[in-house]
C-alpha cells in the first residue's frame, strides 16, 4: 500500500510493505533544483534544511546555515517586527507571496517574497515551520526600468541632471584619476564618493573622509600625514595618517575649500607626487591612494580671489561632477521620502505608511536650502511625531514647514488643488526636457524614461505650452 501527502511543495511517500512503514522523501532532487530558496525550521527556529537555491541567494553555504536561528542567517526586514513564518506558526494560517528583503552575506539588501506553512510530520504533529523565497531582484530592476528610477549604491533619482552623473560613474570609477565633487551642503557628496569607491577595483580597500574644514591648521597635517614619536610634546608613539589608513583604498578630501594656503602647499606636493613625510619624519612615504575632493564653494572664484592656489586646484580638477541642489531636481522628493521612512520603520520597527497628499504638497513647496540632508532631517521629525501605523501629515511636519502652508492658505495667496504642488513641479521638469530636447517630445520621454503616451498625456492634462520642435520627432 502506498500514501502520497502534498505539503508545500514535499512530496512524503509512505510505502507499506510486510506491515512495516519505510518513508521516503522523493522530493530532494526536486528542492534542490527548483530556483526558489527552501529552509525548514524546528520549534526553536534553528533551520533542519537549506537548499541550493537557498545558498545562492542568501551567499550563505547550507553548512553555515544549518544549526543556526534563522534570523542570524537571513537578517530580514521582516524578522524582528512582522516575521511570516512565526505569524504562521503561532496562527496555522500560510503566507503566500509576502515582500520583504533580506541582507546577503556581502551585505547587500536582496528584495524578495516569501511564503510559509506548517510542517508536519507523517502523523500529522506539527513539527516545525517551512518558508520558500523567491529573489526579486529582476523584478525590482525592471521596476524601476520603468518608473525611470535609477539607484547606485545610497543614492535614488530619477532626475535627467541625476543621469547624467550616473551614466558617466562606472567610466569615472573604473580610472585612478583625481575627482573633484561640487555641490551645495547636503547634496550628497559623501554618498557620491563612496559610490565611486566601490565601482572600482580598490572597493574591498578602506574608504577614509577626512572633513578638512572641521580641522584647525595645527592638525590637518598630522592627521592626513601621520606623525612619528617624539614630533612634538606629547607624541609619545608614532600615529599614521588619513592617507597611511587608505593605503590601497580611497580617500575623501571633503570641504577642501577651506584648507588654509599653508597646507595647500603640502596637500599639492602629496596629490602631486603620491608621497609624503609623517610629521618628524624623516623617510618619504609613497601613497597608493585614490584621491576624491568635494567642496561647497566655488573653487574657481577661490582662485581668482588668491584664497587657494591654482596649481592645486588644477591638480584636483581632472575630472568635475556636479551635484544639483535639491530644488532642482524635485522630481526625486517623492522616492527620497519613501526611502528615509523604510529606512526608519525598519530601524525602529514601525509602519508608518507614508505621506499624506497634502503633506507632500508643501514638501514639493520647500526650496530645501539643506538640500536632501534637510528632507531626511524634516522626515525624522514627522516619523517621531507620527502615529505608529498612519501616514504622515501636515501636523506632523517641523513648525515652520506648516507655519508656513497654514499661512499661505489664510492669505489665499494662490488657491491649490491638494495636488498642485506636485504637478507644478512635474510641469516644469517635463518643460525643461522639452527645452533641452528642442521640443522633441520623443527624446524627452527617453530622457525622462516613460513613455511617449504618457508624456503626451500629462503634457496635456498639466496644459504645457511647450517650444515647437527643431528637430524631427521619430
Amino acid at each position: 500500500m502506498e500514501t502520497r501527502v502534498h505539503r508545500l511543495g514535499l512530496d512524503f511517500v509512505e510505502v507499506m510493505s510486510k506491515r512495516q512503514p519505510i518513508a521516503v522523501n522523493t522530493t530532494d532532487i526536486i528542492i534542490e533544483s527548483i530556483s526558489d530558496g527552501v529552509f525548514t525550521v524546528d520549534h526553536d527556529w534553528r533551520i533542519m534544511s537549506f537548499n541550493r537555491a537557498a545558498e545562492e541567494i542568501t551567499g550563505i553555504p547550507r553548512a553555515e546555515a544549518i544549526g543556526k536561528r534563522c534570523s542570524e542567517v537571513f537578517r530580514a526586514s521582516m524578522c524582528e517586527a512582522d516575521c511570516a513564518l512565526r505569524h504562521t506558526m503561532e496562527t496555522g494560517k500560510a503566507i503566500v507571496n509576502r515582500s520583504c528583503y533580506i541582507v546577503d552575506s556581502e551585505g547587500r539588501r536582496i528584495p524578495i517574497s516569501v511564503s510559509t506553512a506548517l510542517l508536519r510530520n507523517t502523523e500529522g504533529a506539527v513539527v516545525g515551520g517551512a518558508e520558500t523565497f523567491r529573489d526579486l531582484s529582476i523584478v525590482e530592476e525592471l521596476r524601476k526600468e520603468l518608473t525611470g528610477r535609477f539607484e547606485i549604491g545610497d543614492i535614488v533619482s530619477r532626475s535627467p541632471h541625476m543621469r547624467r552623473l550616473f551614466d558617466v560613474l562606472p567610466q569615472v570609477a573604473a580610472s585612478d584619476s583625481t575627482v573633484l565633487i561640487q555641490g551645495e551642503t547636503g547634496t550628497g557628496k559623501e554618498l557620491l564618493a563612496r559610490a565611486i569607491h566601490h565601482l572600482s577595483r580598490r572597493k574591498d580597500k578602506p574608504f577614509i573622509a577626512v572633513n578638512c574644514g572641521a580641522l584647525p591648521d595645527t592638525l590637518l597635517e598630522s592627521e592626513l600625514f601621520g606623525y612619528k614619536a617624539g614630533a612634538f610634546t606629547g607624541a609619545e608613539r608614532d600615529k599614521p595618517g588619513r592617507f597611511a589608513l587608505a593605503e590601497r583604498g580611497t580617500i575623501l578630501l571633503d570641504e577642501i575649500g577651506d584648507v588654509s594656503p599653508e597646507h595647500q602647499v603640502r596637500l599639492l606636493r602629496a596629490l602631486q607626487e603620491r608621497t609624503y613625510e609623517p610629521l618628524g619624519g624623516t623617510a618619504t612615504v609613497r601613497a597608493d591612494v585614490r584621491v576624491i575632493t568635494a567642496t561647497n564653494k566655488d573653487l574657481s572664484e577661490l582662485v581668482e580671489k588668491g584664497s587657494f592656489r591654482s596649481d592645486l586646484f588644477y591638480r584636483i580638477n581632472v575630472i568635475r561632477m556636479e551635484l544639483p541642489p535639491l530644488r532642482k531636481r524635485k522630481e526625486d522628493i517623492p522616492m527620497l521620502v519613501e526611502r528615509f521612512i523604510g529606512r526608519l520603520n525598519r530601524l525602529q520597527g514601525r509602519v508608518v505608511q507614508g505621506v499624506t497628499h497634502e503633506a507632500m504638497g508643501i514638501l514639493m513647496a520647500h526650496d530645501y536650502p539643506g538640500n536632501v540632508r534637510e528632507l531626511e532631517n524634516i522626515i525624522e521629525h514627522a516619523f517621531v511625531l507620527c502615529a505608529s501605523s498612519e501616514s504622515i501629515g501636515p501636523r506632523c511636519l517641523p513648525e515652520h514647514l506648516a507655519a508656513r502652508a497654514s499661512s499661505d492658505l489664510r492669505r489665499n495667496v494662490r488657491p491649490m488643488a491638494i495636488n498642485a504642488a506636485v504637478q507644478t513641479v512635474e510641469a516644469q521638469v517635463i518643460l525643461e526636457s522639452l527645452r533641452r530636447n528642442n521640443g522633441n517630445r520623443f527624446a524627452a520621454a527617453r530622457e525622462l524614461g516613460i513613455h511617449k503616451s504618457t508624456l503626451f498625456r500629462k503634457i496635456h492634462a498639466l496644459g504645457i505650452a511647450f517650444p515647437r520642435k527643431t528637430s524631427k520627432e521619430r
